[in-house]
This record gives C-alpha cells, structure tokens and sequence, in this order.
C-alpha cells in the first residue's frame, strides 16, 4: 500500500488494516490504528509507520479511544520467512527481554548490528524499541486488569526498573501507572471488582483481538478432536464451549482458557471494528503473560488476514463454495511446537500415555488438567535407540531440530526429514503447524499453484469440508 491508499483506509475508518499499519497526527502527538472513530485529520498532518514502535520512537503517544496496541498482529510476520519476519515472530515471543538482543541475534544466526539494521531500516524500529513497545503494551494490561502491585507489574511487564516503567509509560500513554488503573474500561454491565482478579482462582483476564470474520467453531471442533487428556480439555456444547490446556513457559507454568464466540465472528467494519476471544490466563509466574499470550494466538492464528486469503482462494472454482460458506476459517497453530511434533509422529493416544507416563505434574491439578507435557530431555526415556521418537526427542534436546519462533522453516524441514520415522505427511503437518507456516501442501494432494501463499489454508478447507481425510 502506498500512503495515499494508507490514507483512504483511514478516511473510511478500515479495521481490516489494523495492526498492518499506524499512523499518527503531528497537530496532535498521538497515533492510532487506521479504524479510530475520532475526526479525520488533514493528509498533511498524517505520517504512517510500520509498527508501533516505530510511531513512539517518532514521539507520537497511543490513542486513549481506539487503543492501537490492542491490535491483532500483522499478518505479514506469519507469511514471511526472511529474518525480518523470523525477528517479529521471536520478539513477539519475548525473546529479547529474556536474552538480549544478542540473544535474538545468535538464533537468527546473524550479527547483532545486522539485526539491528535491518529492522530499522524496514520497520522504523530496532529490536530494543519493538520490545520496549511490547513491554508497555503487556503492562498496560495488567495495571488495567488486574490488582497485583505497580512494583510487581515493573518486572512481570519486563522492565528493569520502576523508573524506566514510569517513564515509558508516560512517553506511551501520556498518563500514570494510577491514571491508567483508575481509568480503565470495563465490559458493559460488570462491576469495577467484577473485571479485575489476581489469585489462581481468578488469573488474568484477557481479549486476544482478531480480524474478522473468524470461524471459531472449525478451530474448537479440531482441538476437541485432538485433545489429550491431562494437558488439555473442552467443557461446554459446541457453540459456548471453553478450551484449557497447560502451558510450559520460559520462567514457570501457566494455564490457560479460551471461550468459543458463539457463531461467527462477524467482520470488522466501521462500527465493529474487529473481533476477539475471551481468555483467562493462570500464570505461576507473571513474567511470562507476553509469551503465554502470543503461544495463544498462534494456536488460534489470531493474527492471519482473512481478507487477503478468501480474496485468493475464493477466486478458485474448486474453493469458492467451500470459501463462502466458511469465511473467515483459520489455520491452528499450537501453542507448544516441540509438543507438536512428538503428538504428529506418534499419534493421540500415544501421547496420553507419554504424559501419564512422562510428564511433570502440576503442583496444582486444575479440573482434568494435571500435566505438562514432558519435555524432549524426559521423552529421551521413553523408547530404546533407534526408535522415531527418541531421534526426534534427541534432535529437540541438542538443538539439532529448532522449531522455535524464530527457525528457519527451510532447515527445520531438512531436520525432520532426516529422522527416522518421518514422512512427508508427517513433515507437512509439522511445517504447517509448529513452524505456522500458512503456505504448506499435503503431499499427494492436487494443490494448484495458483493458491499460493495460502496452501495451508487451503487444505484447511477441504478437510473441514470432509474433502480430504483428517490428519
């Protein structure tokens, strides 16, 4: 897009651009998502960015009515494989506040002063600033949503010290730490006290925006399918149902559950500009709410542009009738990728008993949840040599096989198929799946070109549609 048709998507207040871009008002000092129901500004008081970060780097404050870091993510971050994209996905993932930008470097394999360059010179905003924005955003929720201490949230948000979470605060939001708790919103018809919990038995409560229209009972009907007992669940009837599942996270553990939308999601628009699910988050430690809640979203790929996807694949004669009656339909992540992997090669009810066998229990039960599913180190037990699963769990430890964030999804394919046991269905779920690639095709399948770079989704809908066999 260039800033003219930048500027029309502002003019007729376009959420589906949410999240792709920002802009902000000089007269004003504050910046916004392209579907802010404010008075248009003037094209000559408008300057457009890439990302947030971008936008507070140039002294702009966030909006206090559209809220732009509420936004989905950009779309492009998933579709691209170069180290710009990889970058997006492991800062997202909050890597650089746990190791540093030459953490984020080494597992790019590049120099830091690469990294940095290259960032900055496409997005307006080195690694330091895109985190600095996700820290401001991660602590804006949970001075908003929950009652913990300022002096708790400095470190859970990820700041080194009170003074910096002041002071970025205040560059942000052009409010307080007690400004932004005493003016928080609240869901309509729910008390002050209703909106806020701490403990275990409330956890944090949460909205993971989407761009409409979202399909959530496609997504819910596959993770109640493949749900394994002991690390996940689903309660409800279809339509009102909750999916929990345990989450291993860099500094403890975490629980999480996401409540089914009944219908669709419509799509955003002028007046509905965007769509969510409801979360609860139980976070042992309250440092790992940026990951918990970026695992989620790729789980549920929150973040994928569904315009851009029906637009070409509904182009097709094949896909077309399957495209409108399921607008909107998503490709699932998963929220764990190594657990992934060893759940494609080994199938459902062998994981159920690696993780009654296997897996650390929680210190804790929480309904049917009692496990975390056991690392690759303590799968190394499960099989004898030479068995598929522990060359899989042997890769996973050594870092052999990275199926992180930020891999290579080119050598991480590579990897696999070097292993034992492994084919190509296997790879291709994997690839689709744990790497969120959204442009994979099953192989065997008559997958035309032209729906590239949408693969993923396009078997999607010929799974859903009974077109093709479940994997």
């Amino acid at each position: 897009m260039d800033e003219d048709t930048r500027y029309e998507a502002v003019r007729s207040r376009d959420a589906r651009f949410d999240g792709e871009f920002f802009f902000g008002v000089t007269t004003t000092g504050i910046y916004c998502r392209p579907s802010c129901p404010a008075v248009t500004p003037k094209r000559r008081n408008v300057r457009f960015y890439a990302t947030a970060a971008a936008a507070q780097g140039s002294g702009f404050r966030a909006c206090r009515r559209c809220r732009p870091d509420a936004v989905p993510g950009s779309a492009e971050w998933n579709v691209r494989a170069d180290v710009v994209g990889r970058a997006m996905r492991l800062i997202g993932d909050g890597v650089v506040d746990r190791e540093g930008v030459a953490g984020l470097a080494v597992r790019l394999g590049y120099s830091a002063r690469q990294v940095q360059r290259q960032l900055t010179a496409e997005l307006g905003a080195g690694p330091v600033a895109l985190a600095r924005a996700q820290r401001a955003h991660t602590a804006r929720v949970l001075v908003q949503t929950t009652d913990l201490p300022i002096t708790e949230i400095v470190f859970a948000a990820g700041f080194a010290s009170v003074r910096q979470f002041n002071d970025t605060i205040r560059a942000v939001y052009a409010s307080t730490p007690s400004e932004l708790r005493t003016n928080a919103p609240k869901a309509p018809g729910a008390s002050k006290a209703a909106t806020k919990a701490t403990g275990p038995a409330g956890g944090i409560p949460l909205r993971l925006a989407c761009r409409g229209p979202y399909r959530s009972t496609a997504v819910f009907d596959l993770l109640a399918h493949e749900a394994v007992p002991g690390i996940e669940e689903i309660t409800g009837t279809p339509g009102r149902r909750t999916y929990r599942r345990t989450l291993r996270l860099p500094y403890g553990t975490g629980i999480a559950a996401v409540d089914e939308r009944p219908g669709a999601l419509r799509a955003a628009s002028p007046a509905h500009p965007g769509g969510w699910l409801d979360a609860r988050l139980h976070l042992t430690d309250h440092r790992d709410l940026t990951t918990a809640v970026q695992r989620l979203r790729r789980l549920f790929d929150l973040d994928a542009d569904p315009y851009a996807v029906d637009e070409r694949l509904g182009d097709d004669p094949r896909l077309a009738p399957l495209v409108a009656a399921r607008p909107g339909l998503r490709s699932p992540g998963t929220a764990d990728p190594e657990e992934l992997a060893v759940r494609a090669l080994v199938g459902r009810a062998a994981a159920e008993r690696l993780v009654r066998r296997y897996g650390k229990a929680l210190d804790v039960p929480s309904g049917g949840l009692t496990h975390l599913f056991p690392e690759p180190s303590a799968l190394l037990e499960a099989a004898a040599p030479g068995d598929p699963l522990t060359a899989l769990a042997t890769a996973l430890a050594d870092g052999t096989l990275r199926l992180d964030a930020g891999a290579d999804r080119d050598d991480a394919q590579q990897a696999l198929l070097a292993l034992p046991g492994m084919d190509a269905a296997i790879v291709a779920v994997i690839r689709t799946r744990a790497l969120g690639d959204p442009d994979v095709a099953p192989p065997g399948v008559d997958i035309p070109e032209a729906w590239r770079p949408w693969r993923s989704y396009a078997a999607q809908h010929l799974y859903t549609a009974g077109e093709l066999e479940s994997r």
